[in-house]
């Protein structure tokens, strides 16, 4: 399959407002480029349409690798993983700890902050920093 296209790129950032759709950090405040995740991964039958992308940070991007569920211990049941082109992030998550943390409000909110590992030791430990800035959290998250 033939690589993303430059303005299908520019499109998915664009469209995120140059944001992790999933942690919803800026590429302005961890000072690195983006990258495109996709929702379903190629490996799972997904495509380069710009319905199946969405930006995502490195860590994200890393954490979710082909994931597109996990085992919730609420439930006991696998559930899917956040989609940022059919699931509000407002739904399933909020801000906790004064901004540090991403709680899931939900089964969807909950396997991703596992999955995705959204409160790993590091970027609480950033987001810490770039609350005292007034940087972090987002004033409205889409």
């Amino acid at each position: 399959m033939a690589a993303i296209s430059p303005s299908i790129r520019n499109f998915v950032f664009e469209r995120a407002n140059h944001c992790c759709e999933y942690c919803k950090t800026s590429r302005r405040v961890i000072g690195m480029p983006l990258v495109i995740d996709h929702v379903i991964p190629m490996s799972n039958g997904g495509t380069h349409d710009p319905a199946n992308l969405c930006a995502s940070c490195y860590r994200c991007n890393e954490h979710k690798g082909s994931k597109t569920q996990v085992f919730d211990n609420e439930t006991n049941v696998m559930v899917t993983l956040f989609n940022p082109r059919v699931d509000r992030w407002l739904e399933h998550f909020i801000w906790g700890d004064g901004g540090t943390h991403i709680i899931g409000l939900t089964a969807i909110g909950r396997v991703s902050v596992i999955g995705l590992r959204l409160n790993n030791p590091y970027v609480v430990e950033s987001r810490s920093l770039w609350v005292a800035r007034g940087w972090h959290p987002p004033l409205e998250s889409p």
